[in-house]
């Protein structure tokens, strides 16, 4: 794929809607040197954009992003990964663009905030003092959701479903392994998750998989849900290119496909309704909460964390921002483009806040896109806007069974140009 040019990139962002508020409210700020310091915790599509656009609009702040680990192996298109359209080496970014604008990138755990001193703390023992504080750790997967499953059962049956390079090889590398004529189990999980279609791009692009490596196999899902996100078309693709392969079972009224118990070392399902089930290769995606350190901060209720909807401030502590998948974002859903789009706006008002601006009118957009079988690709999206303490839909588009082949392939090209614009947006690779 050719580079993609800063003109390119502007139509791309545009289109896509990655630019979350006006481009006047990211004019150089007038913040003296010293005078606040913003840390950020998570370097994912909501922490390093915050970063990015925070240090690109005052570059004599003091920005401090904290991260474990040295290398993001991104979420969002790991499902191509796993169906052959890409490699894992191409989901892996670092942040040497963020350091070149002078962010102070922390390869640390951070493991404590004292919301009261305004202070964050590592394991590796490091203090930060902050003035704004931003929390983007993205999903915690909740274990303890499923009898039997357990951080150690995950590496026999893994989940896959956050960024860590080594769960994803090893659904792939289980996959390879598998004779020909084995059968693979997917547990999708409960709402509210991580990318509501996720799990139904991962059964196509698993299925394609074996379609084309070992036709005589099988895939079994067991949803506890009864309905999910862009379902007629990914339906739709199911009959069209899987039916041999894919064996759907939704939840109703009789049957409750919730799993209740696994066996790690049998590779055995219990689902809720009593019945058992085996597979050679099990995919176990649990319930998910929102990431530690937010729970720690005490912003969350539950499993997930309230937040002012015209700015992602905490609703529960002061001069902290939540934003991404661990917040609550009410119909907004828990995706990569949510997150840029939210940290757009976080970041100007980081911005307005210290410079004792005006601030810009916040516009939300999120689009999700769900390669189906080579060159058919589908959409859901929306604009959101707080509306009554809430963020509320407009402009709302779904992609539709029975549309034209060319649409579809489109709408993958879009998608592929869209990786390339939010990992260059989030990085800062063109700094």
């Amino acid at each position: 794929m050719r580079k993609l040019s800063r003109r390119d990139f502007g139509k791309i962002a545009g289109a896509a809607g990655l630019i979350g508020v006006s481009t006047s409210a990211f004019g150089r700020f007038a913040i003296a040197q010293g005078a606040a310091k913003v840390v950020i915790v998570g370097g994912g599509p909501g922490g390093a954009t915050v970063a990015h656009y925070v240090k690109k609009g005052a570059p004599n702040l003091d920005v401090t992003l904290i991260e474990a680990n040295p290398i993001y192996s991104s979420s969002f298109f790991s499902n191509l990964y796993l169906g052959g359209f890409r490699t894992l080496e191409s989901l892996n970014h670092d942040y040497e663009g963020l350091k070149k604008l002078g962010v102070n990138v922390v390869q640390d755990y951070a493991t404590d905030v004292d919301t009261s001193a305004k202070v964050v703390r590592t394991r590796g023992g490091n203090s930060f003092n902050y003035d704004r504080l931003v929390l983007s750790p993205g999903i915690a997967m909740n274990y303890e959701s499923i009898e039997g499953y357990s951080r150690e059962a995950a590496e026999v049956m893994p989940h896959a479903y956050n960024t860590d390079g080594a769960q994803k090889k090893l659904l792939k590398d289980q996959l390879e392994a598998m004779e020909d004529g084995g059968t693979v189990i997917v547990l999708p999980p409960n709402n509210p998750f991580r990318c509501p279609p996720g799990p139904y791009e991962r059964i196509c692009m698993i299925a394609h998989y074996l379609k084309t490596n070992k036709p005589k196999s099988k895939l079994i899902v067991l949803d506890p849900k009864k309905a999910f996100s862009k379902q007629a078309v990914f339906e739709e693709a199911i009959e069209r290119y899987y039916k041999d392969i894919v064996e759907m079972h939704l939840s109703n009224e009789i049957d409750d496909f919730s799993v209740v118990r696994v066996d790690a070392k049998t590779r055995e399902v219990e689902t809720k309704d009593g019945s058992k089930w085996k597979g050679d290769v099990v995919n176990v995606i649990p319930q998910q909460r929102a990431g530690e350190i937010a729970i720690k901060a005490g912003c969350a209720e539950g499993d997930w964390c309230p937040i002012n909807p015209e700015n992602f401030s905490s609703a529960k502590v002061a001069d902290v921002y939540v934003l991404g998948d661990a917040s609550i974002a009410t119909e907004m859903p828990k995706s990569a483009f949510s997150a840029n789009s939210q940290a757009k706006v976080v970041a100007a008002d980081i911005l307005a806040q210290l410079a004792s601006k005006d601030k810009f009118p916040p516009r939300f957009r999120n689009t999700c896109w769900s390669l189906v079988a080579p060159d058919d690709c589908v959409k859901i999206g929306a604009n959101y806007a707080p509306d009554g303490g809430k963020l509320a839909a407009s402009g709302s588009f779904v992609s539709k069974p029975g549309e034209d082949a060319d649409v579809r392939k489109q709408n993958y090209q879009e998608s592929v140009a869209w990786y390339e614009s939010i990992t260059t947006d989030m990085f800062a690779k063109s700094a």
